[in-house]
């Protein structure tokens, strides 16, 4: 087991242990059907790349239980649904 699993930081970082796992299991599906790493590290195991994009945020789980990349959390921070509010 990787180290990182056993501490409660990570655990903590993304809200418990069964979103954790279900932020590893879709990220890891994304990355064996092409995507890219979204952090330089020193190694192809993409255990390892998940949970390196974990601990440096840039990655999460949507409220649908997507992953979510950090661009898509900010573009979704700045880009509020105006056409939903009474103004």
């Amino acid at each position: 087991m990787l180290e990182e699993l056993k501490e409660e930081v990570i655990v903590n970082k993304v809200g418990g242990r069964f979103k954790l796992s279900t932020l590893i299991q879709k990220r890891l599906v994304q990355l064996n059907q092409g995507s890219r790493a979204l952090v330089n590290v020193d190694t192809h195991d993409k255990m390892s790349i998940v949970l390196a994009e974990i601990m440096q945020d840039k990655i999460s789980l949507s409220m649908s239980n997507e992953v979510q990349t950090l661009d898509e959390q900010i573009a979704a921070f700045e880009s509020p649904d105006l056409g939903a509010m009474d103004l």
